[in-house]
């Protein structure tokens, strides 16, 4: 288990300034993430890799030259926001475009295409690729949707030495593509990773047993086979990964030999001594072959194969020098441009609120009073939130709710004490939620709550169809930028039945606030209800068969979440 942290909600936080000063010659702190110590020369293409922490060195132990540029770091197996993404571009682009790469989880994708939009509308010519090589969480003719895990690192490595050798970002992000195009991988779990502070793993592997299809952000694998020996499971990753040869590949391929964080070096050795006779039996030339621990998952016990079929550039990316604080191979030339200052947390200056009236403000701070209240709870639940999570998917959601409900409450204070009005206050709570939450949800918070804001305005008291129609701009805010569709089971299970509701009863002449409180058992029991469904999308889609019998972790919250409002209305006694 993860065993030496201060306090869990920051070790985050208390990590990246250990790395930064042990790590200083190769790598600066940037607001987001870190980049190059040195400065990017004149139009060079750039690269940034990221993610949630806890997969070092992955991803910003291979911040240097001949590999990244930057990277985003997020909390652990959580996405960074859309402005952190942004912000590390940012730091690194000098004229060249950015090419921002992750693994394909729903919060990456998201957070990380918000931040190329972000980028484009300032005239960055920023680009997003999202890595799929994870052959066990979808079929072939599904691979859009297979997750990102051990690949990424094969990835990463051919697009930033083709960025270093001198590529247009155009030919950076082909070279991207045909890497992630040529890799696939397969992984196994002997036991689950525990996050820190967490007196229990987020999955268990059954004595003698191991999980085939591991997940990098603590999911399960998919199935359960018996524990084999050594050669047996190099016999297994070998036949599943070769499987998949894409067609037309040569036979000289890169190899990994991953361990997810608790797979002594030793035992790895071991395994590769098989995978390398079958390999070179089976006709291949392996090039540069990497074993080792290079995406991580806490510490987890289980290791992963990964076979990239090389090409005559993907082989000389392959083997390009590279220095990093975590990655080393041959020699580099010598750094040129000016070394970064280290940065230094700067307060910025507060945006300017629109105009607001008193009545608009009067209902701001019951705004706040409500976000207040859903942090309370927020804390209370993220136990209960991070298990059913853990089901079938990282365990993260109780923390991100934690999180993401915190800052909402210190920016919706901050934007009422400055006289902001009920959207000003709002728009400032979806802000900070979806930067400092990251993932999925937190974005998804952020959008609902900014657009519920942008229909409410700061003037005047919101009548009874203004609430409903702000709840329903909410939830299409959502639904447009998640993607997911009622049945999914996601969160949009309980919010569409409670917006719903909500909307029928000020349609029959109820006031707002006994029409949220009457629709808030309407969510509950389709939060519920979701334990039926099989997950369409994200992180538990892989695992939809172990998902049911278990609610959707997002539903819960929001159930939770609407409640907690509810609860205002009963004890200020309000009912209408």
């Amino acid at each position: 288990m993860t065993r030496l942290f201060n306090d869990p909600a920051t070790f985050t936080e208390d990590m990246l300034e250990g790395f930064l000063d042990a790590n200083s010659r190769y790598v600066v702190g940037v607001p987001g993430g870190v980049v190059r110590a040195v400065s990017t020369p004149e139009g060079k293409a750039t690269v940034v890799v990221g993610g949630g922490s806890g997969h070092y060195p992955a991803f910003c132990g291979v911040v240097g030259r001949g590999f990244a540029d930057g990277a985003v770091v997020g909390n652990i197996f959580t996405s960074p926001s859309a402005d952190d993404a942004a912000s590390v571009a940012r730091a690194v682009d000098n004229g060249g475009g950015v090419l921002l790469t992750t693994g394909n989880y729903a919060g990456d994708v998201m957070n990380f295409g918000l931040a190329v939009q972000k980028l484009r509308s300032e005239g960055i010519d920023a680009r997003y690729l999202a890595v799929t090589d994870d052959i066990a969480s979808a079929p072939l003719d599904q691979i859009e949707k297979r997750r990102g895990i051990a690949g990424d690192f094969t990835v990463f490595r051919c697009a930033s030495a083709a960025a270093d050798s001198g590529y247009s970002m155009d030919d950076v992000e082909r070279i991207g593509t045909a890497a992630n195009d040529a890799t696939r991988t397969l992984g196994v779990a002997f036991d689950g990773c525990t996050m820190p502070g967490a007196g229990e793993p987020l999955f268990s592997v059954e004595k003698g047993t191991m999980g085939l299809g591991l997940g990098i952000h603590g999911e399960p694998g998919v199935s359960s086979h018996e524990m084999p020996s050594a050669a047996e499971l190099a016999d297994l990753l070998v036949d599943g990964v070769l499987v998949e040869k894409p067609a037309g590949s040569s036979d000289r391929i890169a190899v990994i030999l991953n361990g997810l964080g608790r797979t002594k070096y030793e035992e790895l050795f071991v395994v590769w001594q098989t995978v390398a006779r079958r390999l070179r039996e089976a006709g291949y030339t392996v090039v540069d072959p990497e074993v080792g621990e290079l995406v991580t998952s806490l510490d987890m016990a289980g290791c992963s194969l990964t076979i990239m079929w090389l090409d005559d550039e993907l082989e000389r990316f392959w083997t390009a020098p590279a220095d990093t604080p975590a990655y080393r191979k041959g020699a580099v030339a010598a750094n040129a441009g000016e070394r970064r200052s280290a940065s230094a947390a700067v307060a910025a200056g507060a945006d300017t609120l629109p105009e607001s009236d008193e009545a608009s403000r009067e209902c701001a701070r019951f705004v706040l009073k409500s976000i207040d209240a859903l942090a309370e709870r927020m804390v209370s639940a993220e136990d209960e939130l991070g298990r059913i999570d853990a089901v079938a998917g990282d365990g993260d959601h109780g923390r991100g709710m934690v999180k993401g409900t915190a800052a909402a409450r210190s920016a919706a204070r901050d934007a009422a004490d400055r006289q902001g009005g009920t959207g000003s206050v709002l728009a400032a709570a979806g802000s900070a939620w979806a930067a400092k939450a990251g993932g999925t949800s937190g974005v998804l918070w952020g959008a609902a709550l900014t657009a519920i804001g942008n229909r409410l305005g700061n003037n005047g008291t919101p009548g009874d169809t203004d609430v409903a129609e702000a709840l329903r701009a909410g939830y299409t805010a959502l639904t447009s930028l998640g993607g997911a569709s009622l049945g999914d089971k996601t969160m949009l299970d309980a919010l569409d039945p409670f917006v719903g509701a909500v909307e029928r009863s000020v349609a029959a002449g109820d006031g707002w606030r006994s029409a949220w409180s009457d629709a808030v058992a309407v969510a509950q029991k389709a939060a519920v209800g979701t334990a039926d469904l099989r997950p369409k999308v994200g992180r538990a889609r892989p695992l939809a068969e172990r998902s049911v019998g278990t609610p959707d972790a997002g539903a819960v919250s929001m159930a939770m979440s609407v409640a907690a409002v509810a609860e205002l209305f009963t004890n200020q006694g309000i009912s209408s």
